[in-house]
């Protein structure tokens, strides 16, 4: 029995991963062992969302590591700022998330937060001391002693971007780091960058050190080292990298593996998570860095990646978790990873208390805006002045854009009072790249006249609708790219009888092809169609794929509008993440740094 990957489909990056074995029951029996991970989330809030699985190919979230305001601060990160990667681990009955808060205003650099149910809550952060990025927290058992290790760029390199790997003693009781820094490592091969991500083992009578380097794009690679003792001297594995899709080229399915973190099973099986990414319709990752799961084999003291294959495959044999799990041997009701398949996901908001679900996020600060309860059944979002173009926390409502080929429909109740009140959904990348489709209300003047967007310049509108009515409701789809937002379709509602209530707001994605329009009588009406590649890393910069969902502003204006969200549903078409489309590929741009 096979399992597909990606495991965590949609941007789920930088996954580290512990094992917790399963308590005896009172019968004498043993519960399967419980597994959980941590992927990094940058500038969106909640952060650092956490995972539970019994098999290590079905994810649950049950929580994040990073829920409450006063933690941390995010309100003045750039996207692709914030939230670094983190390591999770559990030791003596208590989980340990470590992370780094970098481009902040605020207090930033390594953290540490603890909790005893990984659903939460998670304590206040204890600030750790230490440059660089991508901590890692190391229980050593043989010793009882506890290390962290990280990574800084080398002063002074050899080369530009070179980095290290530094490691020093943690004292959980105090809170500190203490002792001396030992420098562990400056990558495996002369002239690589960015060796990152490093994660310590003690696999029978040695220590091994697991990085990452080449930057976590098309040259990324995984390399591991090796000492008698913790602080080193590390020597390298002859056969490194010992994982990496560089040499694939860019047509391969999934590309940029890298970052991994290592698992044992009860069985003695070893498993990896890394992330990786599937571009479509040319070298577009939207759909981010994902979480994928290899097996992993030692063979004359190391490890071996997907031993037999080589690269990180589609599929592989199910883990040897090392336990029976309720439903095993029968195929309708083992699981499969969430969302790779053909998905539906219907929020109505009409659940008990005001939480909403845990896929959902917002940029920045943790302050909840919407309400669940002023209009029951609704999901109720304040028009705020912030945009999506700003570094402030706009009144966006996303989760992970999960499949190539995928239906996002919002039902807005919404009557702006005037042009520059806007809610719908929105795609969102960064501040500088993101796509919406708002309904608003058409400005006095002509039909089909040129919206000229809040500091930024306009453009044309080709999917005008001469005749629209002066002060009626309209639709529109604006593109921000390259720092212009440009109105790239408009429609008039009221011939399309939707003058006044509530508006489907829609968007198909079919692989790079994003129409956005609404729901009529009639069926679909598509107001533009827009390249969806633009909101990809390469073209847009930054590490993170797309969030869609529901999007209110007043455009730098308070008002006392309200858009009342009936529903969202999300309809993923199927898994068709990694196919190549060459018809609607464009040229791809140089490698970045």
């Amino acid at each position: 029995m096979t399992f597909t990957n990606p495991v965590l489909p949609g941007t789920h990056p930088d996954p580290s991963i512990c094992r917790v074995p399963g308590a005896t029951r009172a019968d004498g029996t043993v519960a399967p062992d419980d597994y959980y991970l941590v992927t990094s989330t940058f500038e969106y809030f909640p952060g650092m969302p956490v995972f539970h699985s019994h098999d290590l190919v079905t994810w649950t979230q049950v929580g994040h590591a990073i829920h409450r305001t006063e933690q941390v601060d995010l309100s003045t990160v750039p996207s692709s700022g914030g939230l670094y990667a983190a390591t999770i681990r559990h030791h003596d009955g208590t989980f340990y998330v470590v992370t780094t808060l970098v481009h902040t205003q605020g207090q930033g650099g390594h953290l540490l937060v603890t909790a005893t149910d990984p659903a939460g809550p998670w304590s206040d952060p204890v600030w750790l001391e230490g440059d660089g990025i991508d901590p890692s927290v190391f229980f050593d058992d043989s010793t009882g002693r506890v290390w962290l290790t990280a990574t800084r760029l080398a002063d002074p390199g050899e080369w530009e971007g070179q980095t290290e790997v530094w490691l020093r003693e943690l004292d959980l009781a105090a809170g500190a780091l203490v002792g001396p820094e030992h420098v562990l490592w400056r990558g495996a091969l002369h002239g690589a960058v960015w060796a990152e991500g490093p994660h310590l083992y003690r696999v029978g009578d040695h220590y091994y050190l697991l990085a990452s380097e080449g930057g976590t794009e098309h040259q990324h690679a995984v390399s591991v080292a090796r000492a008698d003792t913790v602080t080193g001297p590390y020597t390298g594995n002859p056969a490194n990298p010992i994982l990496t899709h560089r040499h694939l080229g860019r047509d391969f399915p999934v590309v940029g593996v890298g970052h991994a973190d290592l698992v044992e099973t009860a069985a003695g099986e070893w498993w990896t998570v890394l992330l990786g990414s599937r571009p479509y319709g040319g070298y577009f990752p939207n759909l981010g860095r994902e979480t994928f799961l290899a097996p992993v084999v030692w063979e004359d003291g190391w490890p071996v990646v997907a031993p037999g294959v080589g690269h990180v495959a589609g599929s592989f044999p199910r883990p040897d978790v090392g336990a029976r799990l309720p439903g095993v041997g029968s195929p309708a009701v083992v699981g499969q990873p969430s969302g790779v398949g053909a998905v539906v996901v219907h929020e109505t908001f009409d659940g008990p208390g005001e939480e909403l679900d845990l896929a959902w996020n917002q940029v920045r600060t943790g302050d909840p805006f919407w309400s669940l309860t002023e209009r029951p059944w609704h999901l109720r979002l304040p028009l705020l002045p912030a945009t999506l173009s700003d570094i402030a926390t706009p009144a966006f409502l996303g989760r992970r854009q999960q499949h190539a080929d995928m239906d996002l429909t919002v039902r807005v109740d919404v009557d702006p009072a005037g042009p520059d009140e806007w809610a719908g959904l929105a795609v969102r990348q960064s501040e500088e790249a993101w796509i919406a489709a708002v309904v608003t209300r058409a400005a006095s003047g002509p039909g089909g006249a040129t919206v000229r967007p809040r500091g930024a310049v306009s453009g044309s509108v080709p999917g005008s609708v001469p005749g629209s009515v002066t002060g009626g409701r309209e639709v529109l789809v604006v593109e921000r790219f390259g720092g212009e937002e440009v109105v790239v379709g408009r429609a008039a509602l009221g011939p399309l009888g939707l003058a006044e209530g509530p508006v489907d707001v829609v968007l198909h994605a079919t692989g790079q092809e994003y129409a956005l329009g609404v729901r009529t009588l009639r069926g679909f009406h598509a107001v533009a169609t827009v390249h969806g590649g633009r909101l990809s890393s390469p073209e847009a910069g930054g590490f993170l794929g797309v969030w869609v969902g529901p999007y209110a502003t007043g455009r730098g204006t308070t008002t006392a509008t309200v858009a009342d969200v009936e529903c969202v549903e999300y309809r993923g078409r199927r898994a068709s993440a990694g196919r190549r489309t060459r018809a609607n590929a464009r040229p791809r741009p140089a490698d970045r740094p």
